[in-house]
């Protein structure tokens, strides 16, 4: 697959995409950091080593950077940190917790550090491949879940159901971390620095040859 095609296709329907001056700090400051050794601020440093194998999974290296060589994985748990509503933040920890520990009873393993993208790529594809109809009872279930959590009830969410939640959320994100990153925004995607020309009204086509603007 051509991933360079495919970004610029990609619109801006992934839900999450608001050019807020928060949300372009936030790449700003992932850009800034280039530290070896990562300290995640939302997740344990554990959680972010399997973050950041799994963000290279859904986007490994090929014609373009892998989703880590860009940040993605800084960028995931800083926008949890200082963006999410408590009620994603705990969706998201819930999730991604009954996510490792399939992962862990189906390789053997006990420790999180030692989950490989070998163990961890099986229970990915396993969480994304439901069908539509199953997708639909699903969100209708996450959706009371995040309320109740909001509404300060108690809540808990079948394992099945926790483990898409995370997947699916966490292959948004990763793709639209990937777009929001200055490679991606400069390399991939209609860039043109501004102050630039203003035009009200044009074809996409005409104007950046069908590809989607870059934040």
């Amino acid at each position: 697959m051509d991933r360079r095609k495919a970004l610029r296709n990609m619109g801006l329907s992934l839900g999450y995409v608001v050019a807020t001056p928060t949300l372009l700090t936030l790449v700003q400051s992932c850009k800034q950091d280039t530290a070896l050794v990562w300290t995640p601020d939302f997740l344990s440093k554990e959680e972010g080593t399997v973050l950041t194998t799994l963000v290279d999974i859904i986007l490994p290296k090929t014609d373009t950077p892998s989703a880590s060589e860009v940040q993605v994985h800084l960028f995931i748990d800083r926008f949890a940190n200082e963006i999410m509503e408590p009620e994603q933040k705990e969706l998201l920890k819930m999730s991604m917790g009954k996510f490792i520990d399939k992962a862990l009873a189906d390789s053997g393993k006990t420790s999180k550090d030692n989950l490989t993208a070998e163990d961890l790529e099986p229970v990915l594809a396993a969480a994304l491949s439901t069908s539509k109809e199953e997708q639909a009872k699903y969100f209708e279930l996450i959706s009371a879940y995040t309320e109740a959590v909001r509404e300060q009830k108690t809540a808990s969410l079948d394992d099945e159901v926790s483990r898409f939640a995370f997947a699916n959320n966490l292959r948004g994100l990763t793709i639209w971390g990937y777009k929001t990153s200055e490679y991606v925004g400069e390399n991939v995607l209609a860039y043109m620095p501004v102050p630039g020309e203003y035009i009200a009204c044009g074809d996409l086509e005409e104007l950046t040859g069908g590809k989607a603007w870059s934040l």
